[in-house]
């Protein structure tokens, strides 16, 4: 295990970070990027192999990609695209930048790192890409409609790979949490704050009275959160299992949403999901 190598984004905190130090720990070679210089100082200060990698921008990725492969000898034996943000708000009072820059992020930077990453393995004649969704990757959400069309997008791109590719030795999995620890709610505030009038909006008193109380008071974990090391725990199966499945399910919601999605009619679970 000593010699494999990895490469994973949004390392600063939460799911990332625990997959930086969790693989670490097994005997990968983790390169552990942020999209901050200071992040990457710190994750080096705790003996992470960490660099700069920003996936909004084209020549940040290829500067990266060209950094690591020149540490590896030219190769790589996983991916692991998780890097993301969100942009709260409801879709009606999302303007054409906020979508823009969230699919900058979350679906065209973690694609244009695929495929710069997707010829080296093909050389090689293996490698592994793991994309992290999300429940909200199997059913919308009030609030969440930018996230949720990034994470819908992740989901398209990864099946058609998946089935474009298997004449090649590539695995490309998706991870699907549900509720899990990690600093998404708070980094999510600068934006909602950049792209939302809320107060212009018709929906004015259900942002100040939801959105904005979820927003910005830490009422403690969601129900059925888990620690990001759940996450991590699938990120290995998916890495290290002979045959790993196309999907892994973490936390109860997402295996409830999974279920619920085959089985109801769209009606039932519109109303269901807009209950909770």
């Amino acid at each position: 295990m000593a010699d494999r190598t990895i490469l994973i984004t949004g390392c600063s905190s939460g799911i990332g970070y625990d997959a930086a130090r969790g693989l670490k720990a097994r005997g990968w070679r983790v390169f552990a990027t942020c999209r901050k210089p200071e992040d990457c100082t710190r994750l080096q200060a705790e003996g992470l192999e960490s660099l700069p990698l920003d996936l909004a921008d084209p020549e940040s990725i290829a500067a990266a990609v060209e950094e690591v492969l020149s540490r590896t000898g030219g190769t790589l034996d996983a991916l692991y695209n998780n890097g993301a943000f969100a942009c709260p708000g409801a879709v009606e009072d999302l303007p054409r930048g906020a979508l823009a820059e969230i699919f900058e992020t979350n679906v065209f930077g973690t694609h244009d790192l695929t495929r710069r990453i997707i010829p080296v393995m093909r050389a090689q004649g293996h490698g592994r890409i793991v994309t992290c969704s999300s429940v909200l990757g199997l059913v919308g959400a009030r609030w969440r409609g930018a996230y949720v069309a990034t994470k819908f997008a992740l989901e398209g791109l990864t099946d058609v790979m998946r089935i474009e590719m298997r004449d090649t030795p590539l695995k490309f999995i998706l991870i699907e949490p549900g509720p899990v620890t990690s600093r998404i709610r708070v980094n999510a505030i600068p934006h909602f704050e950049r792209w939302v009038n809320w107060q212009a909006s018709p929906r004015a008193g259900q942002y100040r009275d939801q959105l904005r109380k979820r927003l910005y008071e830490d009422r403690g974990p969601d129900p059925f959160e888990l620690p990001a090391a759940a996450v991590t725990r699938k990120l290995v199966h998916a890495l290290e299992s002979a045959r790993p499945r196309a999907r892994y399910y973490v936390t109860t919601p997402t295996y409830l949403m999974g279920a619920l999605r085959r089985i109801l009619p769209t009606s039932a679970l519109d109303w269901l999901i807009a209950k909770g």
